[in-house]
């Protein structure tokens, strides 16, 4: 096939994929508009294989494209959450329980710890735990084997 050819049937059948509406759009219709916008017979063998390969490479661009979209939404819907403190809230544990990193006397915290809502504020309990940065550290460093330690537990129970 003449590079001119495939070159003008690419930008055709590109230029047909994105004015479609995906969901009314088949491969035969592309083929069909193309071939109308060429005056040019895309029915035989290597044209229609040529079409499936632009259109292919359009669904997998388009795909990729959707999920990075998807990914920069849910990171920029994740801004970061403070609480009344200017504390940083990493997470919700549940609904009494969030993980959150705090500055106190110059020592950073991660500070695990269950609140409960008084007067529209979420206030601190004694329940819960504070840990240094090497505290958090050596607990990081040992949480495959705790996960090793709950499966040994659970596997003995059944």
């Amino acid at each position: 096939m003449d590079s001119k050819i495939q070159r003008r049937i690419e930008e055709a059948v590109r230029r047909i994929l994105e004015s479609s509406d995906m969901d009314e759009m088949t491969e035969s219709k592309i083929r069909a508009l193309a071939s109308k916008d060429l005056d040019l017979d895309l029915s035989k063998s290597p044209y229609k294989a040529l079409v499936r390969k632009v259109v292919e490479s359009f669904l997998q661009k388009r795909s990729e494209d959707q999920l990075q979209e998807e990914a920069e939404d849910a990171s920029a819907a994740k801004e970061k959450e403070y609480d009344d403190d200017g504390d940083l809230i990493v997470c919700w544990l549940s609904s009494k329980r969030k993980v959150t990193i705090q500055d106190f006397r110059g020592k950073t915290l991660v500070s695990i710890r269950e609140f409960y809502r008084k007067d529209g504020k979420d206030l601190p309990t004694a329940k819960g735990i504070s840990l240094t940065e090497e505290q958090w550290s050596v607990f990081k460093n040992n949480v495959p084997a705790i996960e090793k330690a709950i499966k040994n537990m659970q596997s003995q129970i059944m």
